[in-house]
């Protein structure tokens, strides 16, 4: 079930565009959420397994009920990894680590270095 707090893959209609990202509202108005252009998450990914200083990030943003076209849960189909199982194998953090940056940290974890 997609929820708030999925992390989801975003297709979106005129112009079309694909985002990666954190769900974090839903309603008859539109989606929130947190994410990245799908074409961006190689270079994101790249940077992040670095630990260069990003350049690429997560943007919070809604967009209206409009312009969404489909929206999946990021999980694994077949032998094809989900993103977030992509970027958790190369980076070696949790996705939670970067997605919120540093306010969704708790006192004891820090950002990878």
């Amino acid at each position: 079930m997609i929820d708030v707090g999925s992390v989801v893959i975003v297709h979106l209609a005129n112009p079309p565009e694909q985002y990666w990202g954190l769900l974090e509202a839903l309603s008859p108005a539109g989606i929130g959420f947190r994410g990245l252009n799908v074409a961006s998450f190689e270079d994101f990914l790249a940077q992040a397994v670095l630990a260069e200083e990003q350049s690429l990030g997560f943007a919070t943003m809604f967009v209206p009920m409009f312009r969404v076209e489909r929206i999946f849960l990021d999980q694994q189909v077949g032998v094809v990894k989900s993103y977030r199982q992509r970027f958790e194998e190369r980076v070696g953090h949790p996705l939670e680590l970067y997605i919120g940056g540093e306010e969704s940290l708790s006192n004891d974890e820090t950002m990878p270095s």
